[in-house]
Parts: C-alpha cells; sequence; structure tokens
C-alpha cells in the first residue's frame, strides 16, 4: 500500500515530463498528507489546547514506529519538540519531497532521469515508469467524488486535496464542473467519514495546509509585483 503522501506526489506529478505541477502548493500538501497518514495509523494524536494562545499540539500516541522510513521519520519529526500542526507541515514536506520520489522510484512507479537545463544546470525529472496504480488510485477518489462518499485514505486524502484548493484540477470528474467536484469534496471532507480523533486530527491538517497555501500565495504575489 502506498502512502498518501505518494499518492499526492503522482497526482501533482506530469507522468511525461516527470516535473511537477502546483509547485506552490507542494510542500505543504506533502507535509499535511503525512501527518493524515500519522493520524489514520493510529501514530499522533491532535492534544488539548494549552497556552496563552490556546494552541494544540500534535503529540505522538507512543504506539510502535511505522515500518516505511519516511513515514517513520515523518514521526520522529512530531516526537522530537511540541508542534502544532501549521509548524509541523512545511518542515515535513520539506523533508520527505526527495525521499517520496525514491521510494516511488525504487518500486518501479517512477524512473530517475538526469539531464541538463540549456547545458549548464543539472537536472532531475521522474517521469512515470508504470501507470498502474496511479490509474487505479485516480479512479477510485473520482469514483468517491461521484458517489459522494469513500473509505478513511480516500477521504483523508480528498481532504488534504480540498485544502490545496486543487482537487477539481488534478481530479476532474465526468459529468460534474469544477465548482462541483470542489464543493462534493469539501463536504466529504466535513462528513462523518473516520473516527472523530482521525477527524480532528486531519481537520488540524487541513487548517494548517491552507493557512501554508495562503502564506505561499501572499509572498508569491509580493514577490511579483
Amino acid at each position: 500500500m502506498t502512502l498518501l503522501a505518494e499518492d499526492l506526489t503522482l497526482l501533482l506529478l506530469d507522468d511525461d515530463s516527470g516535473r511537477f505541477t502546483h509547485h506552490s502548493y507542494l510542500v505543504a500538501g506533502l507535509g499535511g498528507a503525512l501527518l493524515a497518514e500519522l493520524a489514520l495509523g493510529g501514530w499522533v494524536q491532535i492534544g488539548e489546547p494549552s497556552g496563552l494562545f490556546r494552541r494544540s499540539t500534535v503529540e505522538p500516541t507512543g504506539a510502535p514506529p511505522p515500518e516505511h522510513p519516511v513515514l517513520a521519520d515523518a514521526l520522529e519529526e512530531v516526537t522530537a519538540k511540541d508542534r502544532t500542526a501549521s509548524e509541523l507541515v512545511t518542515r515535513l514536506g520539506r523533508a520527505a519531497r526527495e525521499p517520496l520520489l525514491e521510494t516511488l522510484a525504487e518500486r518501479g512507479i517512477l524512473r530517475r532521469e538526469e539531464g541538463r537545463v540549456l547545458g549548464l544546470f543539472s537536472s532531475t525529472t521522474w517521469p512515470t515508469d508504470d501507470a498502474r496504480h496511479e490509474r487505479e488510485m485516480r479512479a477510485a477518489l473520482t469514483a468517491a467524488i461521484a458517489e459522494g462518499r469513500g473509505d478513511a485514505r480516500a477521504v483523508a486524502l480528498l481532504s488534504v486535496l480540498s485544502a490545496m484548493d486543487i482537487a477539481h484540477k488534478v481530479l476532474p470528474v465526468e459529468g460534474l464542473g469544477g465548482r462541483e467536484v470542489r464543493r462534493r469534496v469539501k463536504e466529504m471532507a466535513e462528513g462523518d467519514w473516520a473516527a472523530k480523533a482521525v477527524r480532528d486530527a486531519v481537520a488540524a491538517v487541513d487548517a494548517a495546509v491552507m493557512s501554508a497555501v495562503v502564506a505561499t500565495t501572499v509572498t508569491g504575489s509580493g514577490g511579483s509585483s
């Protein structure tokens, strides 16, 4: 089984060029997907609000660490220091980008290609080598959107995509406009699809991803003016 963050990686990679789309949201999305995975697996929970600003931290549950090395590293980062979801999504996403690509290449889903830009600068791309998993994953996600329901893993991933506001861009559904896809995904994310503890954790992740996306968008707009 692939990680949510691995599936998100595949959704955001162009199959032919092996380059990412939606760069501005990539780090926050990957970090959010890793935190959502840790919540679904019972490795973390959201603590009670505390301190002057009544902030909730992401807390390890003490469960045995996951076997997947990228997820194990993410849990180690959570365990190292009390941090909120907002503080963690960028840290986790930035650290995991290359390892996620490498694990997908090791499994034969992607392939690593080295090249040069303008003959001067080295460049690494990750085109798709075996598209079967991505096709199946996309079919399952679009079916969930069409039906308005899905299992916990599907809804968790859709929730992260909703927070990034790109579900309607990366998962077009036949017969549904982008606005309707966006509405359905948001409604699913807010529904009763998992235990409350997991939903609370994913809601915190979504809020953190949205905050990071907004901050990135504002920074990008300021830099281009």
